[in-house]
């Protein structure tokens, strides 16, 4: 989604109105160009993968202790 909002955006569209068109907040949009702006499609995969792994090694060392 954030790449579809840059899109509109650089074709002359304000922020609120790219966000508008997809259904999503000015806060939502500027939030994920904070975390994920600058990386690719597959990083952004990888970087969920590696948070879900951590909650759930916490999760497992937390039950062991």
């Amino acid at each position: 989604m954030l790449w579809k909002a840059a899109v509109s955006v650089s074709k002359g569209a304000s922020v609120s109105e790219a966000c508008r068109g997809l259904g999503v907040s000015g806060q939502s949009f500027y939030r994920w160009r904070r975390e994920y702006g600058g990386i690719e499609v597959s990083q952004a995969r990888r970087l969920k993968e590696f948070e879900r792994e951590s909650v759930w090694l916490n999760e497992a060392l937390t039950e062991k202790y």
